[in-house]
């Protein structure tokens, strides 16, 4: 066999043509190249396949635009089965919904009307088509590996996705990933040198005027389909939206249609009106300090009462505490803005009393407005009458923004799972929800005053598996045929028992504290489980169910309430009256146009010009601070080869050691001890123990540790957590000190 031989590249030979290089030497390769391009062109323009073409191009620029409309619809169905991972669903989608298809259509055939604008038209097409197919396959990926379909917010965390790419790719899918981009990369460039040009007269005038129109009747069809009902522009959940109204309309949805629209009427004087004078404003209530009672809520993840499902039955109650209650305090049915997803927003209407129908399509203020602007929120309303106000989540501290949300709302503290030792979790990985038992009382035992506390729990989050996963579950469910989605509802069911036993063993632990306490247990949306309404007792899928523990003689009143209204409605049946959205429910919830002023209310505090205020926003900044516990270091002791073992207090998995501002590589054992296998120190070198998040972002840090002669000598107050500065700004202290 020959062997092949490649041929020394001549380095030497190439920097000396480059340096005795001349300008006229450039000039003339360039235009060299440009002569060979046009021979090239005149050649392919001459060739008898472009003669034989040429007949047939001509008829597909004088019917361009039936060409366009039928390229649509074809890149409409295409992305449709990406998404829906079947181009059977995306043929059902077609053929059982064919105005919201042709509505999609419309909308992409409108997006290529701009290729009149350039000669290189073919080229235009591509990059117009290849733009649609991308947001299909990151929309249909996407769906593999979450619920949430991709929308506009997750453009808004693109910087974070370096970071986040292992939570979506495995080593093969990056390589695919990559090979696959790269080669789209190559065609793109390529048809932009092979594409050839539009020979005729350009008319750019009567283009532009095209797209002007087009982009018109795009705003008509609109506004008819949304009074027609074919599509909507309000998402109780983004995911059924998007099978529901399509990709290309629930995407641009997502982007340009965000926040609050300015209200009709909106002004000072309505303001005035609304605010009853100032009566809104005020901050009160009749209990002295030592009747003021701590509130606590606590949001069950896709928590509802099983019983209310009419397909199955269990093998036992499902729910033994959460029964009991519902039977000796105040209960009924929750209405949720969402189904299936969501949490963050049914969050959002609970904390703020704000009504998620006015923000844009499938928006989560968490990831817009509230991330970036302070707001009022029953944190605020209670601070002010000299309330502890804490958070707790046993789930990452910057999911759904969080820890900057919690903060720009008032909250004085947030536990995330970065401060908890969690050795409990699910089948499907998730954190038990136990764990925040422990957490609560420790945040309450923080403060000498009454507390409220926001706690979220995770542990019946999807996706649940087919298969069966519990080898021996509690809880058996009967009267499902199909195997898969019996093994599905045996799961849910079998968390939702795990998460009754974290109920009745919180108000256990409440109870044993003595102190006046009322608790209110929530579902924030229905289980990722394809129901429908039919399904349901109650024929509403918006419905989850809430019951108002209390050991201080609250008046059983069963109703059913939606989630913006409950913490008016607790404060009202406390004699509280603080926080302006809230006693705005207490005012007018019964009156004429309460809806109507609630989205002036609400689009004055969030985007107006705030004249409810009078320039005195309640919270200008936060001040809050992540975990309640420091961390603190104790003893530092070297092995015998390299390495040493670092003890001390409240370490969790998510403790970082850094040695003079670098991460070292370290191993968790326990609270008290984490493992340093190759660090090396040196006399004098400063020793920090940090909680750090997701995206590598600290949360909390221990204060400095000097080594000396084999001793750790803590340097006081170099802790990042210091009263009245909130962890955002701590963190960006330490930065600039660095």
């Amino acid at each position: 066999m020959k062997k092949i031989q490649f041929k020394k590249p001549d380095i030497k030979g190439s920097l000396q043509k480059i340096r005795h290089l001349k300008k006229e030497d450039v000039k003339a390769w360039w235009h060299a190249k440009k002569v060979r391009r046009e021979r090239i062109i005149n050649e392919r323009r001459n060739s008898a396949f472009a003669k034989k073409m040429k007949p047939v191009y001509v008829f597909m620029n004088r019917f361009s635009l039936v060409f366009h409309a039928l390229l649509a619809c074809l890149i409409n169905l295409v992305i449709e089965g990406i998404s829906r991972h079947s181009l059977f669903q995306a043929w059902d989608y077609m053929t059982e919904t064919p105005l919201v298809f042709l509505y999609n259509s419309f909308m992409i055939f409108m997006t290529f009307m701009v290729v009149y604008l350039f000669r290189r038209r073919v080229f235009a097409r591509i990059i117009i088509s290849v733009l649609w197919l991308v947001l299909g396959v990151c929309n249909g990926y996407m769906l593999l590996k979450r619920v949430t379909p991709f929308n506009a917010q997750d453009l808004k965390v693109a910087t974070d996705a370096v970071s986040l790419i292992n939570n979506y790719f495995n080593g093969f899918e990056l390589i695919v990933l990559s090979v696959g981009i790269v080669s789209v990369v190559v065609w793109v460039i390529s048809m932009w040198r092979r594409g050839g040009q539009f020979e005729g007269k350009m008319h750019r005038l009567l283009a532009l005027g095209g797209v002007v129109v087009c982009f018109g009747a795009y705003m008509f069809l609109t506004d008819l389909a949304l009074d027609k009902r074919v599509i909507s522009n309000y998402f109780g959940n983004i995911a059924f939206a998007y099978q529901d109204y399509g990709l290309p309309y629930c995407f641009m949805a997502s982007v340009f249609n965000t926040g609050i629209n300015e209200p009709n009427g909106y002004s000072e004087e309505t303001m005035k009106e609304i605010s009853n004078n100032d009566d809104i404003r005020k901050s009160e209530t009749s209990l002295e300090d030592g009747e003021k009672p701590n509130i606590i809520f606590i949001q069950l993840e896709s928590y509802f009462d099983v019983d209310e499902a009419e397909f199955f039955t269990t093998s036992e109650d499902a729910s033994p505490n959460l029964h009991e209650m519902y039977k000796n305090y105040s209960s009924g049915y929750f209405k949720v803005p969402s189904v299936g997803a969501g949490t963050a927003n049914t969050e959002f209407e609970v904390l703020t009393g704000m009504n998620l129908r006015y923000f844009g399509p499938g928006e989560y203020p968490y990831k817009t407005v509230l991330k970036e602007t302070t707001a009022e929120s029953a944190a605020t309303a209670l601070a002010s009458l000299g309330y502890g106000t804490h958070a707790l989540h046993n789930n990452g501290g910057n999911f759904y923004s969080r820890a900057k949300v919690f903060n720009n709302i008032g909250f004085d503290s947030y536990t995330s799972k970065e401060f908890m030792n969690i050795l409990q979790t699910t089948e499907n990985g998730w954190a038990k929800d136990d764990i925040l038992v422990q957490h609560i009382l420790e945040a309450m035992d923080t403060t000498d005053q009454q507390d409220f506390v926001f706690g979220i729990s995770v542990q019946g989050h999807g996706d649940y598996p087919e298969t069966q996963l519990i080898e021996n579950p509690k809880i058996k469910v009967e009267g499902i045929e199909d195997e898969a989605l019996k093994n599905k509802w045996e799961y849910y069911v079998n968390q939702v028992y795990e998460m009754d036993a974290f109920a009745g063993k919180l108000v256990k632990a409440i109870e044993k504290r003595g102190e006046p306490s009322v608790v209110v247990f929530y579902g924030d949306h229905l289980p990722t489980m394809g129901l429908e309404a039919r399904d349901l007792k109650s024929r509403y899928l918006y419905n989850t169910n809430y019951v108002i523990w209390d050991n201080i003689g609250l008046e059983k009143e069963d109703r059913n309430i939606p989630a913006y209204q409950i913490m008016a409605d607790v404060f009202e049946r406390l004699d509280i009256h603080s926080g302006t959205v809230f006693n705005y429910h207490q005012q007018r919830r019964k009156t004429k146009d309460y809806l109507a002023d609630l989205e002036l209310l609400q689009y004055d505090i969030l985007y107006g010009k705030q004249f409810v205020y009078h320039g005195e926003k309640p919270i200008v900044e936060g001040h809050m601070q992540m975990g309640v516990k420091d961390v603190t270091l104790q003893d530092i002791v070297p092995h015998l080869n390299e390495g040493y073992s670092l003890y001390g207090q409240n370490f969790t998995k998510n403790s970082k050691v850094y040695v003079n501002g670098d991460k070292q590589k370290s191993s968790f054992l326990n609270n008290t001890r984490i493992e340093l296998p190759e660090t090396e120190l040196q006399e004098g070198d400063v020793i920090v123990v940090s909680q750090v998040g997701s995206s590598n972002t600290i949360f909390r840090s221990s204060c400095q540790y000097l080594y000396k002669e084999g001793k750790l000598e803590e340097v006081p107050g170099t802790g990042s957590a210091k009263e009245g500065v909130s962890w955002v700004e701590s963190t960006k202290e330490e930065s600039t000190e660095e």
